[in-house]
């Protein structure tokens, strides 16, 4: 079998894979992480090459429009401060992730000023043509690939809104909330659309609406929000392509919400997160209806475990949620500083040799 072969025999269960596809999430390293890639390795290539990975990805081109985000703040902007098409303000930190701390929508007040805002051109299908020329050339050399759509409706919503003003809308002003999730779920509606139609094998939605401890909101709140549109996005990818999967990232303690996702559309349940959920209960509860990716601890095993532990890990992880053939191993968020390189390594070499 090659990558793709083996990566669509796991996630559908049309046939038994030769072993345990696998990847590392989103195909890479934090940068500090990939400066000692850089030096271990001796590498120009991406980690996703260098250690064959099963899946790449693929993401829109640049976009052709420019917007003036800085006219939406009521505050002096820092000069270190970037927007992303959103128009969500970041500055740069000591750590690994910037701080997102400028969110466009939080002084709107109607529904109607947020319909007037700028939104982003990510459903034009100029910016699709590399991605089905991407696509095309990836499944060619016979790697499965991953249209990304990760952020998919809460964390936009709430990035552009900010955190704490977005949950009180979801209460006291839901005609706000209605319409940001709205106008975000007719872009990817879009998107899904023309992943779908570019020939992508997967497409990776992905929303934390959970904390480790459980649900952030009320089933109530998330069905109104979020559990509708969600499927509708997914129906609009189907509609294209019927057989390409549908795949839903969600880190902490996602056990309650699973049959909801389920109901959506879901398909392929990541990261199965092990230090905050029971992975037995739910391949036991799910396996006939969800396959998995994921499951390899970076809050446990990953930086405080032995690289013999971290092998070990793999090989029980892979024994539990593989063991009937739907899983795709991979650690369960991106890795970075604090995972040391030898556990990455022994991450890598148990999940190609020992996998099966």
């Amino acid at each position: 079998m090659n990558s793709r072969e083996r990566v669509l025999a796991a996630l559908k269960r049309t046939g038994t894979p030769d072993k345990t596809p696998f990847e590392i999430s989103w195909g890479a390293f934090t940068p500090r992480l990939m400066k000692t890639f850089r030096e271990k390795t001796g590498t120009d290539l991406s980690p996703e090459e260098y250690f064959d990975f099963d899946t790449r990805y693929v993401l829109p081109s640049p976009t052709k429009t420019k917007t003036d985000f800085s006219q939406y703040f009521n505050e002096p902007l820092p000069n270190n401060v970037s927007f992303d098409e959103w128009g969500i303000g970041a500055v740069p930190t000591r750590y690994e992730i910037p701080d997102y701390k400028f969110h466009p929508l939080e002084f709107m007040g109607t529904a109607q000023e947020i319909e007037n805002y700028p939104w982003p051109d990510f459903g034009e299908s100029y910016r699709y043509t590399e991605v089905e020329k991407q696509t095309k050339q990836y499944q060619e050399r016979g790697f499965a690939v991953c249209g990304e759509l990760y952020q998919t409706i809460f964390e936009t919503a709430w990035l552009m809104r900010k955190m704490e003003v977005f949950l009180l809308d979801l209460i006291l002003n839901p005609d706000i909330a209605h319409a940001i999730c709205e106008n975000i779920t007719q872009i990817r509606i879009k998107q899904a659309r023309l992943y779908a139609k570019a020939g992508v094998d997967i497409i990776r939605l992905g929303d934390d609406i959970v904390s480790q401890q459980g649900l952030m909101m009320s089933h109530e709140t998330y069905n109104t929000f979020f559990k509708d549109r969600i499927k509708r996005i997914i129906q609009a990818a189907k509609e294209v392509n019927p057989d390409v999967i549908i795949f839903m990232h969600c880190c902490g303690k996602v056990e309650d919400v699973i049959d909801d996702f389920i109901d959506a559309g879901v398909e392929v349940l990541n990261p199965v997160q092990p230090e905050c959920n029971n992975l037995e209960m739910i391949f036991s509860k799910y396996n006939n209806r969800l396959s998995f990716w994921g499951g390899i601890g970076v809050q446990s095993v990953m930086p405080h475990g032995t690289p013999d532990e971290v092998r070990a890990k793999v090989q029980e992880t892979n024994e539990l949620l593989g063991k009937e053939g739907g899983f795709l191993l991979a650690p369960a968020h991106i890795l970075d500083p604090a995972i040391n390189w030898e556990n990455i390594v022994a991450f890598i070499d148990a999940a190609k040799e020992k996998s099966k």
